[in-house]
């Protein structure tokens, strides 16, 4: 997986066997990518690498993160519950996820189209990151880390993967990723945990 920002845009994220190759999802995108990247840079976010992707931060808070698939790229907004969305143009990411919480794109041209509304977007979350604004917690069976809410939702493989684990297999990876005092331990042990997660195997399964 990536840590250098410039790999993606020219290698892609570095997390499945396409990496480096032509076949790379985000070389079909290569145009909307980089017209993504420029709108989000000249708002003002940080530019990071978390996943594996490109993603904005501003006042301590990550605010969007970018993702290339076969079939589209998006723009993906976290705290996504507190987005109006008032042009009416973000989806959900999958059918576990909770919130309307991305653009997508299916053609290079549509960035450049909706600049003015993506910038629109990105200022208000960036808004709600300088007043501390956070969404209302929702009560959920199992009470996720949020390093791993976070994953979830901009990761709609693991996503689909996880919520499709018994209850005891969700509960281990819960229990093991909550262990770690520091968010940056929590976040390696998603990475770590991927690959069993997506092979349906609990933390402790060999």
């Amino acid at each position: 997986m990536i840590t250098d920002i410039e790999d993606y845009f020219i290698k892609g994220c570095g997390r499945c066997e396409r990496f480096a190759t032509p076949d790379c999802s985000t070389r079909r995108w290569a145009g909307g990518l980089e017209a993504l990247r420029s709108v989000c840079r000249e708002a003002g976010l940080t530019e990071t690498v978390k996943w594996g992707h490109p993603c904005y931060m501003h006042a301590g808070r990550n605010i969007a993160i970018i993702g290339a698939f076969r079939g589209d790229f998006r723009l993906s907004f976290f705290n996504a519950a507190l987005m109006k969305d008032s042009e009416g143009v973000l989806e959900r990411q999958g059918q576990n996820t909770r919130h309307n919480d991305m653009i997508r794109f299916r053609d290079n041209s549509q960035v450049e189209q909706m600049r003015l509304v993506i910038r629109s977007y990105l200022a208000e979350a960036m808004g709600y990151a300088e007043a501390g604004i956070k969404p209302v917690k929702e009560d959920h069976a199992l009470e996720l880390p949020d390093e791993l809410a976070e994953a979830l939702d901009h990761d709609p493989e693991l996503a689909e993967a996880f919520h499709r684990l018994t209850p005891g297999r969700q509960k281990s990876y819960v229990i093991n990723i909550s262990s770690a005092k520091a968010s940056a331990t929590r976040f390696a042990r998603i990475e770590k945990f991927r690959p069993k997660i997506l092979a349906g195997k609990g933390a402790l399964d060999r």
